[in-house]
């Protein structure tokens, strides 16, 4: 594994996350490159190095086909937990 993203791991989530947190590597992609916000917004927001949101956009970047699957397994987890009322994906399950 490059030096970069050594601090990427896999041991929580089943997906990649950065080490000594629970925050994966789609969360820190997805509030950069989907949400526009800055890589130091998102560190000091999650009490992050902004050398770790970097890592985690180079890892996702690096390993496109890991993250394809990452993304298709939490589809699936999403659309099966819409057939069970007692699963809560997202704010609108909570009302």
């Amino acid at each position: 594994m490059s030096q970069q993203t050594d601090r990427i791991v896999q041991n929580v989530h089943d997906e990649p996350h950065i080490e000594g947190s629970r925050i994966t590597v789609q969360f820190i992609k997805e509030r950069v490159e989907g949400r526009g916000l800055d890589p130091k917004t998102v560190a000091s927001r999650h009490d992050l190095d902004v050398a770790d949101v970097y890592r985690a956009l180079t890892y996702y970047h690096e390993h496109p086909d890991e993250m394809r699957e990452v993304e298709a397994q939490r589809r699936e987890r999403i659309e099966a937990g819409h057939d069970d009322p007692d699963v809560v994906t997202g704010p609108e399950d909570l009302e």
